[in-house]
């Protein structure tokens, strides 16, 4: 019997690290496990009796590339519980600075740390070397999300505006004018993206996904909607436990999550694009099928081009948020906290990321819970890798190291994890 194991030792994934495994026997995958032994970061339970005023500026800290991500979840979870409804331009700018989020977040992740795996460079400063237009612009493109969080949330990193009911404090008008010009050239830019990545070279690798996005009655999903699957579920995000669960498997400290009665799914920019391509204005979906994509992409190595095409709906979407917009006479709704549990679940860059919290009468938090969208992927990662490695059994070992890292990084699970290689050791037998 011929067996071979490639064993990754150090995999950087948020706020921590990780391994992977991958056991060949007779010329098939017979283990691909993903390792997860970052220690617990115990969030939810020092959420526990603290006030729903510190919610957004606690959970932000879950993750330093999407805190907006976490801030929405939380502050809708903590409304739902109140009450409080939030519309018209407070609603609105919700969005805007969500927009901020995609725009820093899918830019840094195209053109700084999964690009390199296509082009055959170990990082991108090597890159910046030969592809030099590529970076700049980026780097531009990424600023102007960042800035728009700033003016938005008063810093790019952990916002402190976000609260319940709204905003601490809301821009004037004159403080989002100069974002206009700034929007239009990151834009252009997001538009050669998306036209770029086209160009790739992309392994010819599809799977079956069941994708899980929110979905929203006439909008690309960014803060609400249903939740939805390419295969019947069609649910409230309060039900979310009625067709998902979460497992603990022996060899991750993280959970995995999974539909109950069919096991692993996709969450992220496929499945947003897949179930939500007829929400992209008419010019953005044809810029995507510029770009070669149809309505649904089953190949998660395109998941670049998808992020780009997002990239330029966000800032599309940003402007013309910014060319409506009208100061509100208050920056938040008011409201009294009362007994009760809430639900949030809004679109991070990487995927839906769930909330549910319980709250005393005067909005002390008994409990929370929360879905990160890594976790909803960690199975699909597990299961491209089996596939991907059990097309190159044959292939030098660096080779399969190689695309099971690029494999990984089609899900952008997390800054580190994009930007450190894997070390590899092999025992063949």
């Amino acid at each position: 019997m011929a067996s071979k194991t490639i064993k990754v030792d150090y995999l950087a994934r948020v706020e921590g690290e990780g391994a992977l495994d991958l056991e060949f026997t007779d010329g098939r995958v017979t283990s691909a496990r993903l390792k997860i032994f970052e220690p617990p970061r115990f969030f939810e339970a020092f959420l526990r009796g603290r006030s729903y005023t510190e919610l957004p500026d606690i959970v932000a800290r879950i993750c330093g590339i999407c805190p907006i991500a976490y801030q929405m979840g939380s502050v809708h979870a903590a409304e739902q519980a109140f009450g409080v409804s939030v519309d018209g331009q407070l609603r609105a700018l919700r969005r805007l600075i969500y927009c901020g989020e995609w725009i820093s977040s899918h830019t840094l992740h195209v053109a700084m740390l999964h690009a390199p795996d296509f082009l055959g460079f170990p990082d991108a400063i090597q890159m910046a070397r030969d592809h030099g237009d590529l970076v700049r612009n980026a780097l531009t493109l990424k600023k102007a999300g960042n800035e728009l969080m700033r003016v938005l949330g008063g810093r790019e990193i952990h916002p402190v505006s976000v609260k319940a009911g709204g905003f601490h404090r809301v821009p004037t008008r004159a403080e989002l004018a100069p974002m206009t010009e700034t929007l239009k050239r990151a834009r252009d830019i997001a538009v050669e993206l998306v036209r770029w990545t086209a160009g790739l070279p992309f392994p010819n690798f599809e799977q079956d996904y069941e994708f899980v996005a929110l979905r929203h009655r006439d909008e690309y999903p960014l803060n609400e909607g249903r939740l939805v699957s390419n295969r019947g579920i069609n649910i409230e995000i309060a039900d979310y436990d009625s067709e998902f669960e979460e497992r603990h498997v022996e060899h991750s400290t993280a959970l995995h999550s999974v539909v109950k009665q069919r096991g692993a799914y996709q969450v992220g920019p496929l499945a947003r694009y897949a179930l939500n391509s007829d929400r992209l204005p008419q010019h953005i979906q044809g810029l995507a099928a510029e770009a070669g994509l149809g309505p649904v992409c089953r190949n998660p190595f395109k998941s670049i081009i998808v992020r780009a095409v997002e990239t330029a709906y966000a800032c599309e979407e940003a402007l013309r948020i910014i060319g409506e917009y009208e100061p509100p006479a208050a920056a938040a709704v008011a409201f009294t906290p009362r007994e009760g549990t809430g639900f949030g679940c809004t679109e991070a860059p990487r995927g839906i990321c769930w909330h549910r919290y319980e709250f005393e009468a005067d909005g002390t938090i008994r409990r929370a819970r929360i879905v990160p969208p890594t976790s909803q992927n960690q199975p699909c990662i597990e299961s491209d890798l089996a596939a991907v490695a059990g097309g190159m059994v044959d292939r030098p070992d660096d080779e399969i190291r190689h695309r099971c890292e690029q494999a990984i990084r089609n899900y952008d699970p997390c800054i580190s994890c994009s930007t450190h290689f894997l070390k590899l050791s092999i025992r063949r037998s």
